[in-house]
């Protein structure tokens, strides 16, 4: 009888692609999102390669709630959390969006003791991009 072959990499043996988080990082990018529906904080270093990420949503938040300026906090130091143990100390940050968790984000950063090298807004704006739906005649 064939012995069966033992399946390398398969959803039962843990999760896939689960990396030691042994890298030292000394600095690296914080990039937030902040929609009006959730606030998304994710942390990589230098090169752009994922670190870390939390969301309003992933840190126990449901609904409405995620938009809250408090959930933008928590997501933000959820994702700072295991960085600063891997050893990171300088950051850089990314705001996007128009979002309530902007500034709630931000400052949960700086309280989070890593030093800022600066701050930049890369919201997208367009320039004067496409062209709105035809008004409604009712």
């Amino acid at each position: 009888m064939a012995k069966p072959i033992q399946r390398i990499g398969s959803r039962r043996n843990g999760r896939i692609g689960l990396r030691k988080t042994g890298r030292r990082i000394p600095k690296g990018v914080i990039h937030v999102q902040a929609s009006f529906n959730n606030t998304i904080v994710t942390v990589t270093d230098v090169r752009g390669r994922v670190v870390s990420w939390a969301s309003a949503g992933t840190s126990g938040f449901k609904g409405t709630r995620r938009g809250t300026p408090y959930a933008a906090q928590a997501a933000a130091l959820d994702a700072i959390r295991t960085v600063v143990d891997q050893g990171m100390q300088r950051a850089e940050v990314m705001i996007k969006g128009p979002g309530l968790g902007r500034d709630a984000a931000l400052r949960a950063i700086r309280r989070s003791g890593i030093l800022l090298s600066f701050v930049r807004d890369v919201t997208p704006m367009p320039h004067n991009g496409c062209r709105p739906p035809k008004k409604r005649r009712v």
